[in-house]
């Protein structure tokens, strides 16, 4: 979830891009669909409203966000055909998006979580998620903040009352 190139390049770990791969692959290689989520908005930003905290700079500035660019994601990640690409308007990967109704028409009921931020749509997606009753999996190291200690605090304490939390490794060894 957002590993779009404008996001990635904020989170500079040249460990976390080769490590992510390896869980696509091995999701691909069992047969998982892989399902990308991206934060978009259309030109002129119509869904935000000045009081979001978050995304109102966005709708005040002239930030590219709103452009194809923007939404790309990054080149060492790339979907490939047969991949779903969904985007959200809001943190959650739900919000403002059909990831719901793609999943249930898929059938999809367990989802393995990973994106950047941990403390931004990861625990977003968490928390609705297992509202929403999906088994759910986070790859730990699959996820990314800029605070450590947050990192640490989510994936340690957090998200395991709502979900597994395991590496990368040990989730591709598994599979």
């Amino acid at each position: 979830m957002d590993v779009q190139t404008v996001v990635v390049d904020h989170y500079p770990d040249p460990t976390y891009l080769p490590r992510l791969g390896e869980a696509i692959s091995a999701a691909r290689a069992d047969g998982i669909p892989v399902i990308y989520v991206v934060v978009g908005f259309r030109p002129g930003f119509p869904e935000i409203s000045t009081r979001n905290k978050m995304f109102g700079p966005l709708a005040r500035s002239t930030a590219v966000v709103s452009s194809e660019a923007a939404t790309q994601i990054h080149p060492d990640v790339a979907p490939e055909p047969g991949d779903i690409i969904v985007t959200k308007r809001r943190v959650s990967a739900f919000a403002g998006s059909d990831l719901e109704m793609v999943l249930r028409a898929s059938g999809i009921d367990h989802l393995v979580l990973t994106g950047i931020a941990t403390s931004g749509v990861v625990l977003s997606t968490v928390r609705q998620a297992a509202d929403m009753d999906f088994a759910l999996t986070v790859l730990s190291d699959g996820c990314l903040d800029a605070d450590l200690e947050v990192h640490h605090v989510l994936t340690d304490k957090v998200f395991p009352r709502q979900a597994d939390v395991t590496t990368v490794a040990d989730w591709v060894a598994a599979h």
